[in-house]
Parts: C-alpha cells; structure tokens; sequence
C-alpha cells in the first residue's frame, strides 16, 4: 500500500526515475529528486558504441536494452517507493477526509486538518462576503430601469421612403429628406395630405382647409 497523494506525473525515463506528486486539494506539486538508473545508463552507452563500430556491438547493445526492459519494473518500484517518503515530507495529511494537501495553500494550520474540512474563518468570511456584493450588485442592475427613455413603439416602427430610402417613422407625414408623401401614414388616415402644408384634406375636397392651397 502506498500511503500519499492520489495523483502523481511519472517523469522517469530510460536514464533514471523521477515523480511529481500533486496536492489532492488545489494540484500543487513536488518533484522529486532524480534517481539515475544506472543500467539504463550503461545500456545506452554500449548501444552507442554499437551505432559507431557496428556488429556484435550494436547487437549487445540492444541486448542490454531489452535487458533493462525486463528488469526495470522492479528498479521503478522501488524508486517510486523512495521518491514517496521523500516527498510526504512536503504535504500533511488531514486526518478527517485522509487527503494529502500542500502546508501553504490547503491546510488550517490552527484547526489541524485540511482547508475543504476545517475552512480558513477570515477566508471563508472574505469570500462570503464577495460573493454577496455581486449578488446584490446583481439584484441592484436588475431593478434599474435603464430603458425608461427609449421609445420602443417608434424604434421598432422604423419606416423606408419610398422614393430616396431614407428612414422616417409612420407618424411622419412626409420624407424628411425628400418631401415625399409617407403612403402607410396616408393610408392609415383614409385620406391625403396638402402638399403645402401637410394637412389632412377628404377625398373630393378642391382647396386645402387649413392653408388654402388648391389641391386639384
């Protein structure tokens, strides 16, 4: 049984052994010390010595590599072994939930037991109170009525001139651009306008009433 952390980086290579071991809470981590492999050394060597003069050399060299193959689950194990006792020195286990935890970060000193079981009181009240603030910032941007000036009716009514394409709204009489009559306010008015002065005239009517103009 190997008493420590539950997530660890294997680093080893072929030339020796090395581990990283994280903190079960925020995933800080310790890298152990490198452990040379020495077989795994001399292979190399050899195999090297092999590439350059060719022959029976290169062929015990690879060998030597299959060699250490098969014998390096026991040299692994072991160096694990070793790099876990030297590594539980750097995190303290919490006797609660039995979590191995970074002493910086995750662990309540005072309170003798990890940060998740036994939380920091000034921390926890700082990030209680954090989060209070949006929340009402939140409630508070809500309330706001920030739209109280916009006319919606009118934005969302916006029409096109039929003659230059320039935007005006339905309760424009004509173009504010060209002075083309607006056709969907006339409709709306069962009627037409004076082309003088804008006034709204019934069918059959000869002279404008309110300016006088003729109309026919």
């Amino acid at each position: 049984m190997i008493q420590f952390v539950r997530n660890y980086d294997d680093l080893s290579t072929d030339k020796g052994f090395q581990f990283k071991f994280h903190c079960d809470k925020c995933g800080n981590g310790y890298m152990s010390r490198f452990q040379p492999n020495a077989l795994g050394i001399a292979g190399s060597l050899l195999s090297a010595a092999g590439s350059l003069f060719g022959g029976f050399l290169n062929q015990a060299g690879n060998a030597t590599y299959q060699m250490q193959r098969a014998v390096g689950g026991k040299a692994h194990d072991e160096a694990l072994e070793k790099a876990v006792q030297e590594g539980k020195q750097h995190f303290k286990q919490c006797t609660r939930c039995g979590k191995w935890v970074c002493p910086d970060v995750c662990w309540n000193h005072s309170a003798g037991l990890c940060e998740a079981c036994a939380p920091d009181e000034r921390e926890e009240l700082a990030a209680q109170q954090s989060l209070a603030t949006s929340e009402q910032i939140y409630q508070k941007t809500r309330e706001q009525d920030y739209t109280q000036h916009i006319d919606f009716k009118q934005r969302t009514s916006v029409l096109a001139c039929a003659k230059c394409n320039t935007q005006m709204t339905p309760a424009d009489k004509f173009c504010p651009s060209c002075g083309a009559p607006n056709a969907q306010a006339q409709t709306e008015a069962k009627g037409k306008f004076c082309p003088e002065c804008g006034a709204t005239t019934q069918p059959g009517q000869k002279f404008c009433t309110d300016c006088g103009n003729k109309l026919v």
